[in-house]
């Protein structure tokens, strides 16, 4: 039986027009090619199609330097038997790419006791709708965006006399995606996706100091209004003109009150990663086999939810066809649950939560994070500063790294302050949060009432594969944390 999904018949009837209907195929045809699969034991196997277009405009010393535009398309195939996965991809999408790609994956059988069995069919899906359908390419002209660019370039110039150099890049996509499933599940997804990144560069006394913010979502150009540009390149200068006053960050053991937003990067590496899916049925995270046991501070909730509208990291359908949902990890300092693809779900008898993702047809999906952040606690933000004698405030990361295996992180601090006597004093440069993810889950202390959302900049990495996240959290103070400094 195919099962259409009619309430968003209009994504589907885009994604047929532009991956079906030109290559004479249609979602019988798919279907009767995708059982063929299943003349071998195979449990599970699908057919993600996928048309893109990227453009990317960099503006430096006052004009457009750079302008690149490219489009992709093509099908990947993937079969499941057990804990294997093989998989086949093209970037030629036709009828005996397909039929030979089948061929080709369901050899993976042969190594199968076929005893696993997939989900049964799928007769009724919700799907979300939380962006709009529209090619955000074609959402204004080129003549528009070289303006956008302008635009960000004279109000940088006039924020400060100490503004040397501006760069702007803005990135646009527009992704077109459909899955057929073994289970007759059709489903399509159109992606929209903008961002400006912006960077300022200053100078004082012969020192020059490099400020960076960026701002985005999944909207179209429209998104970006003049509020939006100077909040933007605001974020950016001041960055900038405070790393000039900065002074060289102390090191030692110290409390660490981390800002609302962005710097939920770190909850997002130190800990996220270590609860997808994949790392557990491996038992290869620092998390493994902790399902139900208190891991943080009873105060600490964190959530994984791609249903955000017009979020970074929201998507409608994960990429292999289930809704995105919240899903929640840690309630109250205990362990939920985990980030779950369809393949390890099964083998680890858990329910889907949607977070399977893949950065294209050319790679599989594997268990990634949507929009992961902590929820609101009781403390006014100025509560939890006052309450640090002496201490470090950190509002902006630039990067860090995690081992999954053992929770270990080291993250760079790209705007932080030094706090004395419960106040917010001068600014620091140089400063490295070194700790453990799960013992610094416990060391939370005060958690503020102010969660924040990033303002739609992050991607994320693993296994090669780069997609789009979003990340979050409020002012909250970790009691005793190392800081590697300059000093």
């Amino acid at each position: 039986m195919i099962h259409i999904i009619e309430k968003n018949i209009h994504p589907l009837n885009i994604a047929r027009s532009i991956l079906l209907e030109p290559f004479d195929l249609d979602e019988k045809i798919l279907l009767k090619i995708l059982g063929n699969m299943f003349k071998n034991k195979v449990d599970y196997a699908d057919f993600y199609f996928q048309f893109t277009k990227n453009e990317n405009w960099i503006l430096e010393e006052g004009i457009v330097k750079t302008g690149n535009f490219s489009i992709n398309q093509g099908v990947g195939v993937r079969a499941i038997s057990g804990d294997k996965t093989a998989f086949f991809y093209s970037d030629d999408i036709s009828k005996n790419t397909l039929i030979n790609a089948v061929k080709s994956t369901r050899s993976i059988a042969n190594q199968s006791n076929g005893k696993i069995k997939i989900i049964k069919n799928i007769k009724k899906i919700k799907i979300n709708s939380l962006y709009s359908f529209t090619d955000t390419i074609s959402s204004i002209n080129i003549r528009e965006k070289i303006k956008l660019l302008e635009r960000v370039e004279k109000i940088a110039r006039l924020k400060d006399p100490r503004v040397i150099k501006v760069i702007a890049n803005l990135s646009g996509e527009y992704d077109v995606i459909l899955i057929t499933r073994n289970d007759g599940l059709i489903v399509a997804d159109i992606r929209p996706l903008v961002q400006l990144f912006v960077t300022i560069i200053v100078e004082k006394n012969g020192r020059r100091e490099i400020g960076n913010s960026g701002c985005g979502g999944r909207y179209n150009y429209n998104y970006f209004t003049d509020m939006i540009l100077e909040k933007c390149v605001s974020n950016s200068v001041n960055s900038a003109l405070i790393n000039l006053e900065a002074k060289p960050a102390p090191a030692g053991i110290m409390k660490v009150v981390l800002g609302p937003g962005w710097p939920g990067i770190l909850l997002h590496e130190a800990i996220g990663h270590g609860l997808e899916g994949d790392f557990n049925r491996k038992g290869s995270s620092a998390f493994s086999n902790c399902i139900g046991k208190r891991i943080a501070s009873k105060e600490i909730t964190i959530v994984d939810n791609g249903t955000l509208a017009n979020r970074r990291g929201s998507i409608n359908i994960d990429d292999e066809g289930n809704p995105t949902q919240c899903t929640t990890l840690i309630e109250n300092g205990i362990l939920k649950g985990y980030m779950q693809d369809i393949m390890n779900a099964r083998l680890m008898n858990m329910s889907i939560t949607g977070n399977a993702r893949r950065e294209s047809f050319a790679h599989i999906p594997i268990p990634r994070m949507t929009n992961t952040y902590m929820l609101n606690g009781k403390f006014h933000p100025e509560e939890i500063i006052s309450s640090v004698k002496n201490g470090l405030y950190a509002t902006n990361f630039s990067g860090g790294q995690v081992d999954i295996t053992n929770g270990k992180f080291v993250f760079s601090a790209s705007k932080a302050y030094i706090i004395k006597n419960g106040k917010i004093t001068y600014p620091v440069k140089g400063a490295t949060l070194i700790g453990h993810g799960p013992n610094i889950l416990k060391k939370v202390s005060m958690i503020g009432n102010d969660m924040k959302l990033d303002p739609g900049v992050g991607v994320c990495g693993k296994d090669g594969q780069m997609v789009p996240v979003g990340v979050g959290q409020p002012t909250l103070k970790i009691d005793s944390i190392t800081v590697g400094g300059t000093n």
